[in-house]
């Protein structure tokens, strides 16, 4: 019994129901004429919808068009032009004063100071961060509560009241030393605390605690985004907690923690300007005194504004670089750089311009070496035999 394919499913020949025409048995019967033959439709093949016989490459492309893609580009590129053309045109930017003092030694000299502020308190952050984030992860109920009022503490007092408190911290405690506990009997040493903490030393202090409770929750994340199992599999391999924490979880972790952290690095670059209420000259504090000497108020602020935009994009770049370097754990290929990025799409717009030139692929990226992972299954690095 032979079966047809019809609308409706496949019915034995014979049946009440014909079995339908294909448009290939109508234009090739014998019994059909020349006018039959003109009216049939011409042959489709199913799977791309084309009339049979004419090549793919001879069809036309039609791409698809993103009408409010591009009304949406026209209207930004629109704004950014107007907002150029008015810092060209408008006489009080005045860029001369700008010129003046972009270089100038004081402005220099307070950038200088502005880079101490932030590398120390970034340092001392992160690393107090950390050890508050593995008293938080301590089983110790002492040790989890001392580092969770930590940071809510911290988190809670702005940071321009905590400088001011470590400035006039003389007047709580006019002398501070060593000796007797509970007791003012500084027989070791003994020191003025209005001669010790001075408005660097008030800055650097109130920036580091302050950041040290946002870095504090940041690595505590980044350990916890770390699979259980390779804990599991490290404790079961016998290793030690410092080769567990070091070797195996912080690798790992720093790829959830990275991103964070430039983030905040790139605020306490900023948040360094908070200190001029100790007077102390870091960059913002500078272009206040010159700018109210001379009352060119505009162009002092965009001096500290490009300079503090110039920070902020190398430490950007550097972010890219550090978080690509981290991602070889993640990824058999590395993300392409924005070099590599701009030289394919350079490539891939030349290619446009009607030489057939096929549209180069994006570079490879070096082969990268066997992540050093654990395994629960073989108890191996690297899933190695």
């Amino acid at each position: 019994m032979t079966h047809t394919v019809g609308t409706t499913g496949t019915e034995p020949a014979g049946t009440a129901s014909a079995a339908p025409e294909t448009v290939s048995s109508r234009a090739l019967s014998p019994q059909a004429g020349p006018a039959a033959s003109a009216a049939a439709p011409p042959e489709t093949t199913p799977e791309a919808g084309r009339p049979a016989g004419i090549p793919v490459a001879a069809l036309p492309v039609v791409r698809v068009r993103h009408w409010w893609r591009w009304v949406l580009s026209v209207l930004v590129a629109f704004l950014l032009a107007q907002f150029l053309w008015s810092l060209v045109t408008n006489p009080q930017y005045e860029w001369n004063v700008f010129a003046e003092y972009f270089l100038a030694p004081a402005v220099l000299n307070s950038l200088a100071v502005t880079l101490w502020l932030t590398v120390i308190s970034a340092i001392g952050g992160f690393l107090l961060g950390g050890l508050l984030a593995v008293f938080r992860l301590s089983k110790s109920p002492l040790l989890n509560a001392a580092a969770y009022g930590y940071i809510w503490f911290f988190r809670s007092v702005p940071l321009l009241v905590q400088i001011l408190v470590w400035y006039n911290l003389g007047y709580l405690y006019p002398t501070l030393g060593l000796g007797t506990p509970f007791t003012t009997d500084f027989w070791l040493a003994e020191f003025s605390t209005t001669t010790l903490i001075t408005a660097f030393a008030a800055a650097v202090i109130g920036l580091t605690l302050h950041q040290a409770a946002y870095a504090a929750e940041i690595i505590r994340g980044g350990i916890l985004s770390v699979d259980q199992g390779q804990l599991e599999a490290s404790a079961a391999l016998g290793l030690p907690r410092r080769v567990r924490f070091f070797r195996i979880i912080l690798p790992q972790a720093a790829r959830a923690i990275l991103p964070n952290a430039f983030n905040e690095i790139i605020g306490l670059v900023k948040g360094t300007s908070v200190v001029f209420v100790v007077a102390l000259p870091e960059l913002f504090y500078t272009v206040q005194v010159i700018y109210n000497r001379n009352q060119r108020v505009i162009p002092l602020l965009l001096v500290a504004v490009v300079w503090y935009a110039i920070i902020t994009t190398v430490l950007s770049i550097v972010q890219f670089y550090v978080e690509r370097h981290y991602a070889k754990g993640a990824h058999r290929e590395l993300p392409p750089t924005p070099v590599q990025r701009l030289v394919h799409w350079t490539r891939t717009q030349w290619s446009r311009l009607g030489d057939n030139t096929p549209v180069p692929a994006l570079p490879d990226a070096a082969p990268l070496p066997p992540a050093v992972t654990l395994s629960r299954t073989d108890n191996t690095f690297g899933g190695g035999a």
